[in-house]
């Protein structure tokens, strides 16, 4: 079954668990609005999270870490996947990630989970952190 979640002000981690359990039943799940996804917390500790994520390893050998929105997010889900065995490598590639909408999708009804959306009042959205990372602005 394919659907279609709108990732407007929804907390990533709690989005993303929600994700991982569709995908092992599955489902086939788009995730659009990636950039308008947040992090709560105290945004200088967030982007400095990152940063060292990023900064870590050897920039020939890795660990490699995304930058862009859609990305981050979806390394997120991976996370939370049993990717390295052949059921979580199969659920992660019905896995698509979008930044705002795509033409295909723009008609498609978008599911926006009620008990996922932030509440909170410090919090960074995907889009700003990618800024903050050295991503290129593309949405």
């Amino acid at each position: 079954m394919k659907k279609i979640i709108d990732a407007t002000d929804c907390i990533a981690g709690r989005l993303a668990s929600h994700v991982a359990k569709e995908l092992l039943r599955g489902n086939e799940i788009y995730i659009v609005n990636a950039e308008k996804a947040v992090i709560t917390g105290n945004k200088s500790f967030v982007i400095n999270h990152f940063k060292e994520k990023i900064s870590r390893g050897d920039p020939y050998h890795g660990p490699f870490y995304p930058r862009k929105p859609e990305r981050i997010l979806k390394r997120i889900v991976r996370g939370m996947l049993p990717y390295k065995k052949p059921r979580g490598r199969e659920a992660f590639k019905r896995l698509k990630v979008f930044i705002s909408v795509p033409d295909e999708l723009k008609n498609e009804d978008k599911i926006k989970i009620k008990n996922l959306i932030n509440k909170s009042e410090r919090y960074i959205t995907l889009g700003e952190l990618s800024e903050k990372l050295g991503a290129k602005k593309l949405w």
